[in-house]
């Protein structure tokens, strides 16, 4: 499924199965593939069909100090505003916790194309598209 790319399976494998927490007053935990009812009903409330999981912490799953990845996130905050795009504070975190959770933002009615730019451009290797079926599915940036 993802043969072409240049990340490694193992790393793949884990954001396949990594709970991707959405904050707010609409939480939710979305999963790769599995439809979010929460989700479906965030994307309705603020009239949009799509939506985005990005974070600017630790560029291609290289593990940076606490303090660095405060930094990346506040940036990504400041171009998701100059951007005038809305967004709902989250986090990503494997369910084994070997791995510490990343801030992240759900960037609402962003195009699939504007979320690939952001994550390419903050260093990621993936980020978590979600379509007007509400289900998010896995997008490799390499």
């Amino acid at each position: 499924m993802f043969s072409d790319s240049s990340i490694a399976r193992d790393t793949i494998q884990a954001y396949l199965e990594t709970h991707y927490e959405v904050l707010g007053e609409t939480p939710a935990t979305l999963q790769i593939g599995q439809f979010n009812p929460a989700l479906a009903i965030l994307h309705d409330a603020r009239h949009v069909a799509c939506s985005a999981f990005i974070t600017a912490c630790n560029p291609f799953s290289q593990r940076l100090d606490p303090q660095a990845n405060v930094a990346r996130q506040e940036e990504l905050a400041r171009e998701l505003e100059v951007l005038g795009l809305a967004c709902v504070e989250g986090v990503g975190q494997h369910p084994s916790n070997q791995w510490p959770g990343e801030a992240s933002f759900l960037v609402l009615g962003v195009t699939l194309d504007a979320a690939k730019a952001l994550g390419e451009k903050h260093g990621q290797n993936a980020i978590v598209w979600c379509g007007a079926d509400a289900v998010p599915h896995l997008i490799l940036l390499r």
